[in-house]
């Protein structure tokens, strides 16, 4: 028709080449193209090693042990003023010595053990309830202690001083036997004197504020339930009280390897004592050695350089005590 000037036909889209639509490079023209670098193995859907990938994420976002034991422990909602002691003797031992417990956490039956049964009674008098747990929990509580089954709340330790310690030694008829431990930072050093000393007689521990083990639930644990017994003094000045001690009639017994005298020709056992231990290998401090009346050595093998604090403490609470026997019978 005269003035249709539309072009005849079908018409390519602009930017549209023909090309070809049979072979590889038509119907398959895209797959030629590419998908660009192969993906690594662990990224790779279904593939094993993307598998043990998620394995390990999943694993990975599991609290560890020691989460879940916090998580535990909090849970217990312990008061920042009170401790947790474990172990059968030394609760055993606290209870028999009427500390006061908060609450009792067992994961063993009570009838299992003697001991086990006298703490239940013994709180069923304080009126704290007995709490059945798991030794899991227990774990928590304790803090990876070794709790046999037992742990107990009771309030932080109740520290006394050393004029005190001896007044009570001198109101009880006694010769006074103290112990007192310079820079022993180890709590179980701590929890062995305490065993030693209610061994073998000793009216009292003495320790400083700084740079001193407190009896904590390691002390108690190590000590056996002695620091039930055994009252523990704590002051400032470790010198200026042995300088005290002194004017009120004591006579201060260093220990140390150098000592120029032997413990075994200690010729004072039988007056009003405080045997001072330093820690290991430092020794006794300076001052201390000089606050000392006397400084003893006990004879080892020369193959052994030194003694553990709480051995050497035993050692000498021992011989100490054995020369008191002995004064006593010769004067019998």
């Amino acid at each position: 028709m005269p003035g249709n000037d539309r072009p005849h036909g079908a018409l390519r889209k602009p930017g549209k080449k023909k090309g070809p639509t049979k072979g590889s490079g038509g119907n398959r023209r895209q797959g030629l193209e590419g998908k660009g670098p192969t993906p690594r193995a662990e990224n790779r859907v279904g593939h094993p090693k993307a598998r043990a990938r998620a394995r390990a994420e999943a694993r990975a976002a599991q609290p560890t042990r020691a989460q879940r034991l916090e998580r535990m422990r909090s849970r217990f909602a312990v008061p920042a003023d009170h401790e947790i002691i474990c172990g059968r003797n030394a609760v055993a031992e606290a209870a028999r010595a009427a500390i006061p417990m908060t609450r009792v956490f067992m994961a063993v039956p009570a009838d299992s053990d003697e001991r086990l049964e006298a703490v239940v009674r013994r709180a069923a008098l304080l009126g704290a309830p007995v709490l059945d747990t798991t030794r899991m929990g227990l774990d928590a509580l304790t803090e990876g202690a070794a709790h046999q089954g037992v742990a107990a709340e009771i309030p932080a330790y109740e520290y006394t001083d050393a004029a005190g310690l001896l007044e009570h030694s001198r109101d009880a008829g006694r010769t006074p036997l103290l112990v007192a431990l310079d820079q022993v930072t180890d709590p179980h050093n701590l929890g062995a004197v305490l065993r030693s000393a209610g061994a073998f007689g000793a009216d009292g521990v003495i320790v400083t504020e700084r740079r001193s083990a407190g009896v904590t639930a390691a002390a108690w644990k190590v000590s056996a339930g002695a620091a039930a017994r055994v009252p523990v003094a704590r002051e400032t000045n470790l010198v200026r009280t042995l300088e005290a001690l002194k004017k009120k009639g004591c006579f201060v017994v260093g220990l140390d390897g150098r000592g120029q005298e032997s413990l075994e020709n200690l010729t004072v056992a039988d007056m009003p004592l405080v045997l001072v231990t330093g820690a290991e290998g430092a020794g006794l401090s300076r001052l201390v050695r000089q606050a000392c009346d006397v400084v003893v050595s006990i004879p080892i093998s020369r193959t052994v350089e030194s003694l553990n604090a709480a051995v050497a403490t035993g050692i000498a609470l021992y011989e100490v005590d054995r020369l008191r026997r002995a004064a006593r019978a010769s004067q019998n």
